[in-house]
C-alpha cells in the first residue's frame, strides 16, 4: 500500500526546510538588493487582500510555503512554519475562551512579579497591547497576535509537542468550526481578511489528557519526562493552558494553524469555488467516470472517489514518478503549490469573494507531474498560479499508525574535530586583544577626523576605505567595528546647523543647501576611551549579540558595501541564538570543521544549521543564502572572541546566556553599553558574567613602556589609555600587533610642546612610565633637549598676522624663505614680519617648513594649543524608552506586573 508520512509534525524536520528569500530592504544604504521584498501580490492594491503568496519567479512546481509580509513578524519566508506566525494586525476576538480565559487569570494572579515581567516581555508588553487588568491580560494573551509572539522563541522539539496536542484534539473532538473560505485562505495561511471572523471556540473544550498525549506520541519513560519538562516550559509562557487535573490546553490559534496537520479544504468546496461545468466535466473524464447528464452530479462522482481512500492509493501508485514526487511534498503539508496549471477564465484575475473561477491552461503547464494531478483533481486552483491539495486526497495517503514526530532533544552536530587542549581560549585571547587595539585606533581617528556621511546614507566608501587603511584593518572588518560602534552609541552621524541667514529687503535668496552629516563620538568616547580594554569592548559584544542584523552578509554582489546601515534583518538575532546554542551541545574539546577544504566547510556548516535549526525552527532554513549568513555570523563571532576553532569560547557561553536572559528584547536599548540595569537582576547577571568573560580572557593593560636608544618606545600588550594619550602627544605609531612600536622624531616632539609640556616636563613623564624605572636613554633626552630649544623662537601674534622673533637672522631667513613665499612675508621692523595668511594658515606653513613657531595672545602670553574636540549628544534610549509607550499606564513589563499584581 502506497502511503505518505501522516503525522502532524512531519513538516516541522529541519530538513524540509526551505532556502529564504533575501532580507528586508535597509534604509540610509542607497538601496542595498539582494533583499528580502514585498510579494508581488502585497504591491497590488485589492480589496480584502494583504499579507499574501510571494508569486515571483517560480517555476510550473514548486511548493508554496506561504511568505508573510516582513512587517507581519518574524517569520522566515520560506519556512515550513512560516503560516505559524503571520500576525494579523486584526486582533482575532477570545469572546468565546470564557472558561480558558478565567483560568489563565487565576494562573496569572499566581505569578510572582518577575514570572509575571519575562512573560510580559515575552509578548511585547505593555507596547504591543494595552492592558488594565488580569482579565484582560489572560484575554490578550489568547489572542492570536499574542499567542504567535510566544511562539517565536521555542524549540522544534517544544513546536513539535503544541501540534501534536492539536492534532490529537481533532482526532478527539474533530475539527474545528468551518471558517468561510476566504479566511482560511488568505488568514489560514498568512494573509488576513479584515471583515471575516473564525468562529469562537474555547481551547478548554478541546483539551487532552497527558495519558491520551503520550501515547499518541508512543512514548517510552524518558520520552515521557522529556516532554513532561517540555508542558512545564510551555506552561510558564502560557502556551500551555493552566486546566484541571491532568489535562493539556493549548491556544486556539495551534488548534487552527496545526489541526489537521496541514490538511488543505474539502474537495466539495475546493470544486464548488473554483471550477464551472466544463472542468468540472473534464476532471470527471480524466478520472474515467461515467458522463454526467449535470454538473452537479459529475461533482458528487469526483468528491465519492476522492472519499474512497483506495482509489486514490490506487491512483498515486499509477501516478508518474514527476507526480508522485509532489504529493510526497504535498501530503504532509503545507497543502499548498504554485503552478501555471490554470488560468482566470475571466481574465482579470481571483478576488475573494467575486466568484472568480477558473480553467485548464490551453496546452498545459509545461510540467506533467502537475498536469497529470490537476487533471485528476487532486490539485484545485485558489488563486492565480496557486493550487490546493483536497483534504481527503491527503488524508488517503498518510501513515495513520505512525506516531507523530517528537525531537525532544536538537540533533548532534555531525562532522566535529578535536581541538588541542587550551587552543580554544587561546585563540580567543589573541582575537581580543586584536579586536582591542585595532577598535581603539579606529574611534581615536574618527575623533580626530569624523567621517562623512553620503545623502543616500551610509559612509562614503573612499572615508572607510581611508579609515581601514590607516588603521591596518580589512575594509570588511572597519564596516562591521563601524556598525557596531554606532549601534552601541559611541559614534553616530550629527549635522551641523545651518547658519540662518539675516532677514532684509529685497529678493529673497535661495536657501543654502543642509550641510552634510558627520560621524562624531558620542559624549559616551571620552569615557569608553578612559576604560581598560576588556571594559571597552563591552559595548561591542554586547551590542553585536542583540542587534538585528548581520553586517558581515551582504547579498548581492553587484551592490557596493557600506558601513552605517540600519539593522532591520528580524531573524538575525533568532539565527545568531541558535548557531550559538547549536555550538554549545558541542562535546569539550570538539569544534565545527571549518577548515580550507570548501567541500568540507559547506558539509560541516549544513551539519550545524541542522542542529541549530531546532533551537530556532523559523529562523533558519537550508540553502545557499542561509549557509552565507551563517557563515558571516561564525566569521564576526570569531572575530569578537565569541567562537573559535568552531568551538564555544568563555566569552561565547556568557553570550548565550546573555541572550538567554532576553537583552535583545530591549534593542536599541543595549544592556551593557550604557543603560542603567536596576530593578532587572537576571540582565544585571548577565552583563556581569559578560564582563567577567573579558576580564579574563584579556590582561590587565600596560602601564610602562621600553624606550630604546633608536628613539622608539614598545608597549608589550595593549597600552592603558593614559600611556596611549602621552606616546601619542609625542611619538607616532608605527606598527601594532602583541607589541605596538611607536617612533619619537623632532615633529612629534614639537607636537608636545605645542600642547603646552616643556621638555623638563616631557622628560619626567616619559621617566615615570619607563618600564621597570629604567632611566631613559641619552638620545631621546638630546632630541627632546634640542626640539625644545629652537620651540617657539618666532611667535604668531594674533593681530592679523605677525609673526615675531628675538633672533634677527632667523627673521631674515623666513623673510627670505621660497616655501613661506604664499604667506607674503614682509618685513616691518627687525624683529617683526607681517604675513598675509591668517594665524592659523601662518602656523600651518611655518610648521610645514619645518620651523617650530607657538601661537602668542595679544597680551604677549603664549596660546596653548588643543585639538577641537566633537562630541554629539548620546543617543541610546533607557530600557524603558526603548519602545514607544502605547497610551497612558505603565510604560515597562516591570511596572505592568506590578500594577497587575497590586490590582488583584
Amino acid at each position: 500500500m502506497l502511503s505518505f508520512k501522516g503525522h502532524v509534525c512531519a513538516l516541522f524536520q529541519p530538513s524540509h526546510l526551505t532556502e529564504p528569500l533575501g532580507r528586508t530592504a535597509l534604509s540610509g544604504r542607497g538601496g542595498r538588493k539582494g533583499c528580502r521584498e514585498e510579494p508581488e501580490i502585497l504591491r497590488r492594491d485589492r480589496a480584502g487582500l494583504a499579507d499574501g503568496f510571494d508569486r515571483t519567479a517560480f517555476t510550473s512546481r514548486e511548493c508554496v510555503h506561504p511568505v508573510p509580509s516582513p512587517a507581519a513578524g518574524r517569520a522566515v519566508p520560506g519556512s515550513p512554519v512560516s503560516h505559524l506566525w503571520s500576525r494579523s494586525r486584526r486582533r482575532l476576538t477570545t469572546l468565546g475562551a470564557v472558561k480558558a480565559a478565567r483560568s489563565l487569570a487565576v494562573w496569572l494572579a499566581d505569578r510572582t512579579p518577575s514570572q509575571l515581567t519575562e512573560l510580559l516581555e515575552q509578548r511585547e508588553l505593555p507596547h504591543a497591547a494595552r492592558v488594565a487588568s488580569l482579565a484582560d491580560l489572560a484575554g490578550h494573551l489568547l489572542t492570536d497576535d499574542s499567542t504567535a509572539l510566544g511562539l517565536n522563541e521555542i524549540s522544534l522539539g517544544d513546536l513539535q509537542l503544541l501540534f501534536a496536542v492539536a492534532a490529537l484534539a481533532e482526532r478527539l473532538h474533530g475539527p474545528l468550526p468551518a471558517v468561510p473560505s476566504a479566511h482560511h485562505l488568505f488568514t489560514g495561511y498568512g494573509g488576513r481578511s479584515p471583515r471575516l471572523d473564525a468562529p469562537a471556540v474555547d481551547p478548554a473544550d478541546r483539551s487532552v489528557t497527558r495519558d491520551q498525549l503520550f501515547r499518541f506520541l508512543q512514548l517510552d519513560d524518558a520520552g515521557r519526562s522529556a516532554a513532561e519538562a517540555a508542558l512545564s516550559r510551555l506552561t510558564e509562557r502560557a502556551l500551555v493552558l493552566p486546566s484541571s487535573g491532568s489535562r493539556v490546553t493549548v491556544p486556539i490559534l495551534v488548534h487552527r494553524q496545526a489541526g489537521g496537520g496541514g490538511y488543505g479544504r474539502p474537495a466539495e468546496q475546493l470544486l464548488t469555488e473554483a471550477f464551472n461545468a466544463p472542468e468540472i466535466h473534464r476532471i470527471a473524464q480524466g478520472l474515467g467516470l461515467a458522463k454526467a447528464r449535470t454538473r452537479d452530479e459529475a461533482q458528487r462522482q469526483i468528491v465519492d472517489v476522492l472519499r474512497d481512500a483506495k482509489r486514490v492509493r490506487a491512483m498515486a501508485a499509477e501516478a508518474p514518478p514527476a507526480a508522485l514526487d509532489l504529493l510526497e511534498k504535498l501530503v504532509p503539508g503545507p497543502p499548498l503549490l504554485r503552478t501555471h496549471c490554470f488560468v482566470s477564465r475571466y481574465g482579470g484575475g481571483f478576488y475573494p469573494g467575486s466568484g472568480g473561477k477558473f480553467t485548464f491552461r490551453e496546452g498545459g503547464s509545461g510540467d506533467p507531474g502537475t498536469d497529470w494531478l490537476a487533471a485528476r483533481g487532486l490539485v484545485v486552483p485558489v488563486d492565480e498560479d496557486l493550487v490546493e491539495l483536497p483534504r481527503e486526497a491527503a488524508d488517503a495517503l498518510r501513515d495513520h499508525d505512525r506516531a507523530p514526530s517528537y525531537l525532544s532533544v536538537p540533533p548532534p552536530v555531525g562532522g566535529t574535530v578535536e581541538i588541542p587542549d587550551g587552543a580554544v581560549e587561546s585563540q580567543a585571547q589573541a582575537a581580543l586583544a586584536e579586536a582591542a587595539s585595532r577598535v581603539e585606533l579606529m574611534l581615536r581617528q574618527v575623533a580626530a577626523q569624523p567621517l562623512a556621511v553620503r545623502k543616500a546614507g551610509g559612509i562614503a566608501v573612499r572615508d572607510t576605505r581611508r579609515l581601514a587603511k590607516a588603521v591596518g584593518m580589512p575594509e570588511e572588518q572597519a564596516r562591521l567595528w563601524l556598525d557596531l560602534a554606532n549601534n552601541a552609541d559611541l559614534i553616530t552621524p550629527c549635522a551641523d546647523e545651518p547658519e540662518t541667514p539675516a532677514r532684509g529687503r529685497g529678493r529673497a535668496r535661495r536657501p543654502e543647501s543642509q550641510p552634510p552629516a558627520r560621524m562624531l563620538p558620542t559624549e559616551r568616547y571620552d569615557e569608553w576611551l578612559a576604560a581598560p580594554p576588556a571594559r571597552r569592548l563591552l559595548p561591542f559584544v554586547a551590542t553585536w549579540a542583540v542587534v538585528p542584523e548581520v553586517f558581515s552578509h551582504w547579498p548581492d554582489e553587484n551592490d557596493t558595501p557600506v558601513a552605517l546601515i540600519a539593522p532591520e534583518d528580524g531573524e538575525a538575532v533568532d539565527l545568531r541564538h541558535a548557531v550559538l546554542e547549536a555550538l554549545a551541545t558541542l562535546p569539550a574539546g570538539h569544534g565545527v570543521a571549518t577548515g580550507k577544504s570548501a567541500r568540507g566547510r559547506a558539509t560541516a556548516l549544513a551539519a550545524l544549521i541542522a542542529t541549530a535549526a531546532w533551537f530556532r525552527p523559523t529562523a533558519l532554513t537550508q540553502g545557499a543564502e542561509e549557509t552565507e549568513r551563517v557563515e558571516a555570523t561564525l566569521a564576526e563571532a570569531e572575530l569578537l572572541g565569541v567562537v573559535a576553532h568552531g568551538a564555544l569560547t568563555s566569552l561565547g557561553h556568557a553570550v548565550l546566556g546573555f541572550l538567554r536572559a532576553g537583552a535583545h528584547r530591549h534593542f536599541p536599548a543595549v544592556p551593557g553599553a550604557g543603560p542603567a540595569l536596576r530593578d532587572r537582576p537576571a540582565l544585571d547577571d548577565a552583563v556581569r558574567r559578560l564582563s567577567a568573560a573579558l576580564d579574563a580572557l584579556l590582561p590587565a593593560p600596560q602601564t610602562t613602556a621600553r624606550f630604546q636608544a633608536d628613539l622608539t618606545a614598545v608597549v608589550a600588550g595593549a597600552a592603558a589609555s593614559e600611556l596611549t594619550d602621552l606616546l601619542a602627544a609625542c611619538a607616532d605609531r608605527e606598527s601594532e600587533g602583541h607589541a605596538a612600536v611607536w617612533r619619537i622624531t623632532p615633529a612629534a616632539v614639537r607636537r608636545a610642546l605645542d600642547s603646552g609640556l616643556d621638555a623638563a616636563d616631557l622628560l619626567a613623564r616619559l621617566a615615570d612610565v619607563s618600564e621597570g624605572g629604567r632611566p631613559l636613554p641619552q638620545p631621546l633626552e638630546y632630541l627632546v633637549k634640542d626640539t625644545a630649544r629652537t620651540h617657539g623662537r618666532m611667535r604668531v601674534v594674533r593681530s592679523a598676522c605677525c609673526i615675531r622673533s628675538d633672533d634677527e637672522a632667523l627673521v631674515s631667513e623666513l623673510a627670505a624663505a621660497r616655501a613661506l613665499a604664499r604667506l607674503g612675508l614682509r618685513r616691518i621692523a627687525p624683529t617683526v614680519l607681517i604675513s598675509t595668511a591668517d594665524p592659523e594658515a601662518t602656523l600651518a606653513a611655518l610648521r610645514a617648513a619645518g620651523y617650530a613657531p607657538v601661537l602668542e595672545a595679544e597680551t604677549g602670553t603664549t596660546v596653548i594649543e588643543k585639538a577641537r574636540q566633537e562630541r554629539a549628544p548620546k543617543r541610546m534610549p533607557s530600557l524603558s524608552g526603548a519602545r514607544p509607550r502605547r497610551g497612558q499606564g505603565p510604560g515597562t513589563a516591570q511596572s505592568l506586573a506590578g500594577a497587575l499584581l497590586a490590582g488583584r
